[in-house]
């Protein structure tokens, strides 16, 4: 029988840093096509950007250079708002641009940040804000790799339902709806990572659930990063160290109950995922050991007796290996990504019937007008920034920590993906972290979603087919980092 467990560990060196980027009140705020009002009323729970350094234990020259993730409490930005955020990330020096990721906590209620909106209500302080948030991602950067430390870092799978699958088909309409579908797969899985530095204690958390931030939605005005508020208060209470939250795979996935005006729903639903997150944490071992057979001790009944020690050399040896890996994965377009031209017209015709619905006092179909044209702006947004060809130059980014796998993904992913990695490499902790610096691609749902008329589909720009492609890239990079 086995007579040594050994826990998942990562041997680096890490640092962390976070700032409050909450927007001022009355900056613009509609997020939802459904919702009346324009600008932000108030503020629920502060946003933060919360930034974690990560490189090798051993400094040794280029192979050292560190990766900076952060954690943002906005939805996303398109594309033009997330290069000038990069080009600002990198000029404190303390990190290539290459090397600096920001995961969006994708909260739908902090407001949409483009700058296209800068003519609405609320939209003329969107410039300076996005400025200001540059300047603020700039130096978490720099503080994070400034604190950089030797620390450990430890895994361990909790469970909490607070997620369902949100592909509902509502038969007496005949279409799909995106909604709670309780009938739906969907990954139960809190991955959870303790990052510690000796007697320093507990640098920071990592909570990595695959959830949409949908809690809040068309009837809320507040500023608010949803449940994950309360995910970060409920952890960082025990604790005592900042809470790291990445999206998974969450493209048909949400809360169970959301799309609600109230933030005590959001809270809740946070504080569900934040204990799931602690009791996971709570079974963690002391850092840099592992457990092992003692042998008996004759009492009552004769009782085997078990205790933890250092870990090996071999172990340590694995713990502190550093792989990066990044290659490109073409993806086909889909054919019918439209004309700009055509949507143009579209959008004209929907604005003059929003004028005519809010002359004539008809509230519904003024509200419907301006859901239309809320999807048409940002369709033409998706195509506007696409580069030519009829594929996509996806990049996949993978690395080894250890004994563990980080990855990152642009784009808003059908849960199967983090599900298939999971269960091709059981015995490897996989971080997955989606919404890494922005959703270029948008959605990438799976081949058997295609042709049913749901609301990812609509808003893809990748062909059927393409997250199978990516999937199988991903099992080729884990394979090749982990051997």
């Amino acid at each position: 029988m086995k007579r040594v467990m050994e826990f998942p560990q990562s041997l680096v060196r890490a640092g962390v840093a976070r700032r409050d980027i909450t927007p001022p009140v009355g900056i613009y705020h509609r997020m939802w096509g459904a919702a009346t009002h324009d600008q932000s009323t108030g503020v629920h729970r502060p946003l933060t950007a919360t930034a974690l350094a990560v490189a090798p234990r051993e400094e040794d020259g280029a192979a050292c250079t560190p990766i900076v993730m952060l954690s943002v409490d906005h939805c996303l930005l398109w594309n033009t708002e997330m290069r000038a955020l990069l080009n600002a990330a990198s000029t404190s020096g303390a990190a290539d641009q290459d090397n600096v990721i920001l995961f969006f906590t994708h909260t739908h209620a902090a407001g949409l940040m483009g700058l296209e909106r800068r003519e609405l209500p609320g939209g003329d302080l969107i410039p300076d804000y996005l400025t200001r948030l540059g300047t603020t991602i700039a130096a978490l950067v720099a503080e994070s790799v400034d604190s950089l430390q030797p620390a450990v870092m430890q895994y361990a799978a909790g469970r909490c339902d607070l997620a369902a699958n949100r592909d509902f088909f509502d038969e007496e309409t005949d279409q799909y709806v995106c909604g709670l579908n309780p009938e739906g797969p969907s990954d139960d899985t809190v991955l959870v990572v303790r990052i510690s530095a000796g007697e320093q204690g507990t640098l920071a958390t990592l909570v990595n659930y695959a959830c949409h931030p949908t809690t809040l939605a068309w009837d809320n005005t507040l500023i608010s990063p949803d449940y994950v508020g309360a995910l970060r208060e409920v952890v960082e209470s025990s604790e005592g160290a900042p809470c790291f939250f990445m999206q998974g795979a969450s493209g048909d996935i949400g809360p169970r109950e959301g799309y609600v005006g109230d933030t005590a729903v959001a809270d809740r639903n946070g504080r569900q995922l934040g204990y799931a997150a602690l009791a996971a944490l709570e079974g963690l071992p002391p850092p840099e050991t592992r457990y092992r057979y003692a042998g008996p001790v004759i009492s009552g009944a004769t009782i085997g007796t078990w205790e933890y020690e250092p870990i090996g050399a071999e172990q340590r040896q694995r713990a502190a290996a550093w792989i990066a890996h990044r290659s490109i994965v073409p993806l086909r377009y889909r054919d019918d990504l439209g004309d700009a031209d055509a949507l143009q017209a579209d959008r004209t015709r929907w604005e003059k019937q929003e004028i005519e619905a809010v002359s004539a006092g008809e509230g519904e179909r003024a509200r419907e007008a301006r859901a239309m044209l809320e999807r048409i702006t940002r369709k033409l947004t998706r195509i506007g920034s696409l580069p030519t060809g009829d594929s996509y130059p996806y990049p996949l980014r993978a690395w080894r920590m250890g004994e563990a796998v980080w990855l990152a993904y642009d784009g808003e992913h059908y849960n199967v993906l983090q599900r298939a990695l999971r269960e091709r490499f059981p015995g490897t902790p996989i971080v997955l972290g989606t919404l890494a610096n922005g959703s270029h691609v948008w959605y990438l749902p799976d081949a058997e979603s295609y042709g049913k008329g749901l609301y990812q589909e609509s808003a893809s720009v990748l062909a059927k087919g393409s997250l199978e492609t990516l999937i199988e890239a991903s099992s080729a990079s884990i394979e090749e980092l982990v051997g």
